[in-house]
């Protein structure tokens, strides 16, 4: 069971990376990161309601806290505009690095949002973590004031909504999973008319900008599915491996690689993300056998 929960993590991770590769094409090709983000949330919750309201019907909607999962749709929606807008000036490795800084600022803030005890090996994280994205954006690097600026925004973005979906785990993870994209579906089809200005596309282009919400769907229908069969302690540090399909993507898809000093930041980020995670795995086994945690 555990094996293959890893194997649905990690596909999950990869299709996870093909829809931001996508993103990436298109928003290169002029279509507003605005339209994008609307395709990747409407296929997405059309799916969704195709599968699971016949055989749940208003169970799916039944939350404990609608203004909660209302709060983390608009964090979800900022979360999506800011990557793929960072995508369209950052290779996909590195925007991928950046976003890897999420997990660390949820590290930082959670004692204050939500109660959670400090932990130094949490805190070493961190700084190891910030070392490596000061290496990744550094003078000189390949990405630029304003780039490092999203990337930034982004994984603060990112952080605040993992943090909002911890706020309503009390409720079906469809049901979360459903709320965020209706929430994403609606409010940016109320502002379609503002921003719906699309440059001449070929037919490819079309498939790529309604893949974005089959990609979406199913990485994440994956990832719910590992997440159901297996502890997140386990799956935590395979998480990481996304970093190898992205910049796999970003070498295939754009001919870009990380140069070896971004490759070394990217590296310092993953490790501190992953120490931190293989020891929460530790303490949360030691705690399981009635050990009390240092």
């Amino acid at each position: 069971m555990s094996s293959r929960a890893i194997l649905l993590h990690i596909a999950g991770l990869w299709l996870l990376s093909t829809l931001d590769a996508s993103g990436k094409l298109l928003v290169l090709a002029g279509v507003p990161v605005l339209v994008v983000t609307w395709f990747r949330y409407v296929v997405h919750t059309v799916l969704m309601s195709a599968i699971l309201l016949p055989t749940r019907g208003k169970a799916l909607l039944r939350t404990r806290s609608l203004p909660r999962q209302l709060l983390r749709g608009v964090l979800m929606i900022a979360t999506s505009v800011l990557f793929f807008t960072l995508l369209g000036r950052a290779p996909l490795a590195e925007a991928t690095a950046m976003n890897f800084m999420a997990p660390l600022f949820v590290m930082a803030l959670a004692p204050w949002l939500l109660g959670e005890s400090h932990r130094r090996h949490r805190w070493i994280g961190v700084a190891v973590g910030f070392a490596g994205m000061l290496v990744v954006v550094r003078p000189g690097g390949q990405l630029d004031g304003p780039g490092v600026a999203l990337g930034l925004a982004c994984a603060l973005c990112f952080a605040l909504f993992q943090l909002a979906t911890r706020r309503v785990a009390h409720d079906d993870a469809l049901t979360t999973n459903y709320y965020g994209g209706l929430s994403g579906s609606v409010a940016l089809t109320l502002g379609l008319p503002f921003y719906w200005q699309l440059p001449p596309l070929e037919v490819w282009q079309w498939v790529l900008l309604v893949s974005t919400g089959l990609t979406g769907f199913f990485g994440h229908w994956m990832q719910a599915a590992a997440y159901k069969r297996a502890p997140a302690t386990l799956l935590a540090p395979f998480s990481y491996l996304q970093i190898l399909s992205a910049t796999a993507l970003g070498w295939a898809v754009f001919g870009q690689l990380p140069d070896r000093v971004t490759a070394l930041g990217i590296a310092l980020i993953c490790a501190a993300g992953l120490g931190v995670a293989l020891v929460e795995g530790w303490l949360a086994r030691r705690q399981s056998r009635g050990v009390k945690a240092p």
